[in-house]
């Protein structure tokens, strides 16, 4: 007999097979001797009372073990003679498309504007040492994309939860650990994340198809409102499909749909600061402890949220037990990020501290137009990169000099490895904007006591949270609305906030192509 039930466990009790066991054994009214095996489901920290415990979805072979199918098997065929489909972009919603087009039989030819991920270890070596950033090959840009060197994270609030199973169990068959498929909030860690992009790559080529790397796309070949294929190093490539999933860093790729009228529109994204913390800090505010977090609870993360005048005011991508990254995608640029590793142990927390900014704040900051928000994208990275000294240091104050516009004459030390520059953030970051993070921060500090500190430091600045621009499709086929045989998906056609939402996305693309034109 096979039963699932839900249990609460204290942390400690996680590793204890026998403490599980008699509570199982007390729920279902039987005797331990009877329960053969227990499978988690899932596994989730539940922090909200000064007891943190573990819940637990719980699987129970009683009697005898059921056998249960749990090992993920795709259907990958040889397509190395099929026809062709071109996927631009090596991110998730790329890679995962084209792992979804050899499953329905068609040869997925991807283009990557950057290098492999061995290649961007390079660049992104040499980028620290000398602070020259490579326009292609960087923290966004290159295999994986832009989170297969900044974090890993998997969360994601899609309601489609037998999609988010089948990206997971694709992940974990490429290498990832088997806990993405049960923690609550799944994470890979960018030290293990990139060989794991490596894999699927090698099944793409495997099975036929072709991962080229160094080949931005220049132009579209598109007539009479249909795409029959790209340029990509001064050669012209036909297909009947492309899907186009650049993520929302490419803003080179929105220019050129739009000087091929590619319809387009304007949408709400969010921009803000960096907040980094003392990890231990974090871990005592969220546990309810003055110890930390001990030898059982993982990092602790946090999820702030608050409405300020009709607009949010939020944390995101936090990065427990992590550092933060420089996150530029070309020269004159000062964009941060943040990511951890697998074992998120470092001494810091850095989460990004954001507002939604809209039409109605870019008209009020004189931008406007179809580009006014990847505009003002650009202006506030060239002020920071100015701020920073014109190099990749980070403008940089204290959270409480930040609050109470005070300038801050020492940094305490932080993670950002370039460096940082004492800067007055609430005096060049928008007012608009500045007064809302103002306005969120200390409402977050009044829900988590000592979250508000001298110890924490604002970076500036936080710019690729999403899109500014939706690159309009159909809601049933997923094709642009205009242009036959384009599929745009993922972060960057705005559809997609992270890795698992972007690869569902890039499946969902995939899958209408197959069927509509082979």
């Amino acid at each position: 007999m096979y039963k699932e039930i839900e249990i609460r466990i204290r942390p400690e009790e996680l590793a204890d097979t026998t403490a599980i066991d008699r509570q199982v054994a007390v729920r279902l009214g039987i005797g331990t001797e009877r329960i053969k095996h227990i499978d988690i489901i899932r596994r989730a920290v539940d922090a909200r009372q000064r007891q943190v415990m573990m819940n637990l979805l719980i699987g129970v072979h009683i009697d005898r073990i059921e056998e249960r199918e749990t090992v993920f098997r795709p259907a990958y065929r040889d397509v190395s003679k099929a026809p062709v489909a071109v996927v631009i972009g090596a991110g998730p919603a790329g890679l995962f498309a084209a792992l979804r087009l050899i499953e329905g039989g068609i040869r997925p030819l991807v283009l990557e504007r950057g290098k492999s991920v061995d290649g961007r270890k390079k660049d992104l070596a040499h980028l620290y040492k000398t602070g020259e950033v490579n326009p292609d090959s960087n923290f966004g840009f290159g295999e994986g994309g832009a989170g297969t060197f900044s974090d890993g994270k998997l969360y994601t609030r899609s309601k489609k939860r037998g999609d988010v199973r089948r990206a997971l169990e694709i992940l974990v068959y490429h290498g990832a650990d088997e806990n993405i498929l049960i923690d609550a909030h799944p994470h890979i860690g960018t030290d293990k994340l990139p060989a794991v992009i490596v894999n699927i790559r090698k099944t793409i080529e495997r099975f036929g198809g072709e991962v080229r790397f160094n080949s931005r796309v220049t132009d579209f070949m598109i007539r009479e409102k249909r795409i029959e294929g790209v340029v990509a190093g001064g050669e012209e490539i036909y297909a009947k499909g492309v899907v186009l999933a650049t993520g929302h860093s490419a803003r080179d790729v929105y220019r050129l749909l739009h000087r091929h009228r590619v319809y387009m529109e304007p949408k709400d994204f969010a921009v803000g600061l960096r907040l980094e913390h003392q990890q231990n800090l974090i871990d005592c505010i969220q546990y309810h402890t003055k110890d930390g977090r001990g030898k059982w609870l993982p990092a602790a993360e946090y999820n702030f949220v608050t409405n300020i005048q009709g607009r949010g005011v939020y944390s995101f991508c936090m990065c427990p037990g992590g550092v933060v990254v420089p996150a530029a995608t070309g020269p004159g640029q000062q964009v941060v990020n943040g990511m951890s590793a697998s074992g998120r142990n470092t001494p810091w927390a850095n989460s990004a501290i954001v507002t939604s900014v809209g039409e109605t704040e870019l008209a009020q900051m004189q931008y406007r137009g179809l580009f006014a928000g990847m505009e003002f994208q650009e202006q506030l990275e060239k002020t920071a990169w100015e701020q920073g000294g014109r190099n990749l240091y980070a403008p940089a104050q204290l959270l409480t000099d930040f609050l109470s516009g005070n300038y801050s004459q020492t940094i305490s030390r932080v993670s950002y490895k370039p460096g940082v520059t004492s800067s007055l953030l609430h005096e060049w970051f928008p007012a608009l904007l500045t007064e809302r993070l103002r306005t969120g921060l200390t409402f977050f500090g009044q829900k988590a006591k000592g979250y508000v500190t001298d110890q924490a430091v604002l970076l500036g600045v936080e710019t690729r949270t999403s899109a500014p621009l939706k690159i309009l499709r159909e809601k049933e086929t997923f094709r642009h609305v205009e242009i036959e045989g384009l599929y745009p998906c993922g972060e960057g056609a705005g559809y997609a906030g992270g890795i698992v939402s972007a690869a569902m996305d890039g499946e969902k693309c995939a899958e209408s192509l197959l069927t509509t034109y082979f």
